[in-house]
């Protein structure tokens, strides 16, 4: 299973600088929702694989460091420990077309929405795209899900803004939760589910 990180993981933050809600700055920022780590504890105990694939264009952007990424990294990694979640591996595209950093400033393949990310990681761990799920808060997940052949599920409540948004950018999710919490009961429920036909159902990504 991709999972973005922020959003997915941990929960947002309100950027000042850019007057928004976004993603941490800062490891003391970052609070990893207190579901997070049963969720992904069960989702390797059905027999999946729990791969991290998130932009952190943050680097690129001069708004904090390597390092600071690197804290932001260990802490989620040890508040999933604490309950039981373990990630196979992490992938992050530290790019943006308008970065401050040079060595960052290009139009990638690896941002999403592109499927650069997923493709490497699907390569590297063995996995299936065609049977795995990209689990994401935001449109550009699914885009880069279905970019890549994954079966989509996208974390949030339904509104008609979001609606609009999504009919607009023909980025509709296989599925739509609340959150990472739902996730393992409906994998449990689609695998329960009578065999359907390849353009149907399909199953989360396991390692090969």
């Amino acid at each position: 299973m991709f999972l973005d990180r922020d959003g997915v993981l941990n929960d947002l933050e309100y950027d000042e600088e850019e007057g928004r809600v976004g993603s941490p700055l800062s490891a003391r920022e970052l609070k990893v929702f207190p579901y997070a780590g049963e969720a992904v504890r069960r989702i390797k105990a059905l027999g999946f694989l729990a791969i991290v694939v998130s932009n952190q264009p943050g680097v690129a952007k001069r708004q904090f460091s390597l390092e600071e990424l690197d804290r932001m990294n260990t802490k989620v990694r040890s508040a999933l420990a604490s309950r039981g979640g373990k990630l196979d591996a992490e992938y992050y595209c530290l790019h943006h077309p308008e970065a401050r950093v040079k060595k960052y400033r290009l139009d990638c393949d690896c941002r999403k929405p592109k499927p650069g990310l997923l493709l490497r990681a699907a390569k590297e761990q063995g996995v299936d795209l065609a049977s795995s799920y990209l689990v994401g808060d935001a449109l550009v997940d699914v885009k880069a899900g279905r970019a890549a052949g994954c079966t989509t599920i996208l974390l949030g409540h339904a509104g008609s803004f979001l609606s609009e948004l999504i009919d607009r950018e023909g980025a509709a999710p296989d599925h739509m939760l609340p959150s990472l919490k739902q996730v393992p009961d409906l994998i449990v429920r689609l695998e329960s589910a009578p065999s359907v036909p390849p353009s149907g159902r399909r199953r989360l990504s396991r390692s090969q």
